[in-house]
């Protein structure tokens, strides 16, 4: 594997700038949620950067966009290409990293390989997907997901938002949405790049990560009802505290992930009370609960301790309580072939790499359903994303992209002639 060649770093790095200015609010934060104003000027932007790479611009009907790498006048082995990329939309006051080093890196990956004359056997094309973050619209990794075919695209373009929106509505109005049907690229092979999101490989000192395997997914939404009552005057033997419940419900989620033998972690990151009066017993307590763990049969049984907890939790307190399924995505093993690759591409360039586990959702989980795929993860400053203090060392950044580089070009040459 050949590490002659290297991208133009600073193509890259200006590119990773110029696109995390865009969406600035007047306080500085940086919000480019899926489908409005300021994630379709992200979208011109990066999709005038495909054209000039001479690039074919593509989107479907979900708005998912890609730059299409066929060379003119080279007979191609076929027609299944090798994908790369991620997305550009952001959280709300996001960092600059997320997503865009994928799609950034990658396109930066398909101009270094053309400027080096490089003649891939099949097409490479980067993709942007749609609502990876799933700040607007529920749920995340949304377009990958219909890429892959585990969501009809026309209920996903019918979903409303939290602001009352309607996706395919606001696809149209910014201008993304597209005429091809999600999934006409069959990929032969993708890989995304990605900054780690966590802290172990600044901590370990090691600069790339070569992703095996992606954590389970368990989203709900739990409701606890109870009683509203005076706070000054109801005795605590006779309340239906909801509030007190949910909170039991809380450090229940804490001791399991504390006490599990696994990487299991639960997390529970919306909560809102009614009628939300300091003097006023809690009659309705509604939270999330963020469930996640490697290994599908291990989050089955924290599931069913949530749930057994629930009932418990029910009858102590004198209570009811109801469950919504937000979203359920099983671990992902990604293609060992791939992995291998990434780490035989590191040492080419006597980079140190290690396996890891990705404990973040994103949009390779996704189109592993339809082709053999695999990440390359370079380090967080402190493990800090989706935050504006999220940072990744220029170096890294390189080092990532020339990863990439190696293991695009390796991909792209099998079954070359």
């Amino acid at each position: 594997m050949s590490s002659d060649n290297s991208i133009r770093s600073e193509r890259l790095l200006r590119r990773l700038r110029e696109l995390g200015d865009i969406g600035r609010e007047a306080d500085g934060r940086l919000v480019r949620l899926a489908a409005s104003d300021t994630e379709k000027l992200g979208r011109d932007r990066v999709a005038s950067w495909i054209r000039d790479a001479g690039l074919e611009v593509a989107v479907d009907r979900i708005g998912n966009m890609f730059g299409i790498w066929r060379p003119v006048g080279y007979e191609l082995v076929d027609d299944a290409p090798i994908m790369i990329g991620s997305h550009i939309d952001t959280v709300i006051n996001a960092g600059i990293y997320d997503g865009c080093y994928g799609v950034l890196g990658g396109l930066e990956v398909i101009e270094t390989l053309k400027e080096e004359g490089f003649m891939p056997a099949r097409p490479i094309v980067v993709a942007a997907f749609t609502n990876e973050e799933g700040v607007r619209y529920a749920p995340d990794m949304m377009g990958s997901l219909v890429y892959a075919g585990g969501l009809d695209v026309d209920a996903a373009l019918a979903t409303v938002g939290n602001d009352g929106t309607v996706l395919g509505d606001e696809l149209s109005r910014i201008g993304y949405a597209g005429p091809q049907e999600p999934g006409f690229l069959r990929p032969r092979a993708y890989v995304e790049l990605h900054i780690e999101q966590g802290p172990v490989l600044e901590r370990e000192g090691i600069p790339i990560g070569a992703v095996e395997n992606l954590q389970g997914i368990s989203w709900q939404r739990i409701t606890i009802e109870g009683d509203a009552n005076h706070a000054g005057t109801t005795p605590i033997s006779m309340r239906r505290d909801a509030g007190l419940a949910a909170a039991r419900v809380i450090t229940f989620l804490r001791d399991q992930a504390r006490n599990s033998n696994s990487p299991m972690v639960a997390t529970v990151g919306c909560i809102a009370f009614e009628p939300n009066a300091i003097n006023v017993i809690p009659s309705k307590a509604t939270f999330t609960v963020d469930l996640r763990d490697p290994d599908e049969n291990r989050l089955q049984t924290e599931e069913a301790a949530l749930a057994a907890f629930l009932v418990e939790i029910a009858s102590d307190e004198q209570v009811s309580v109801t469950t919504e399924r937000l979203a359920r995505f099983q671990p992902v093993t990604f293609d060992k072939g791939i992995v291998t690759l990434v780490e035989q591409a590191a040492a080419a360039r006597d980079l140190r790499s290690r396996r890891i586990t990705s404990g973040a959702g994103h949009d390779a989980q996704m189109i592993a359903r339809i082709a053999p795929s695999a990440m390359i993860f370079v380090p967080s400053i402190a493990g800090i994303s989706h935050n504006p203090r999220e940072v990744t060392p220029d170096a890294d950044l390189v080092s990532g992209a020339n990863v990439l580089l190696d293991v695009v070009r390796k991909l792209a040459s099998e079954g070359a002639q």
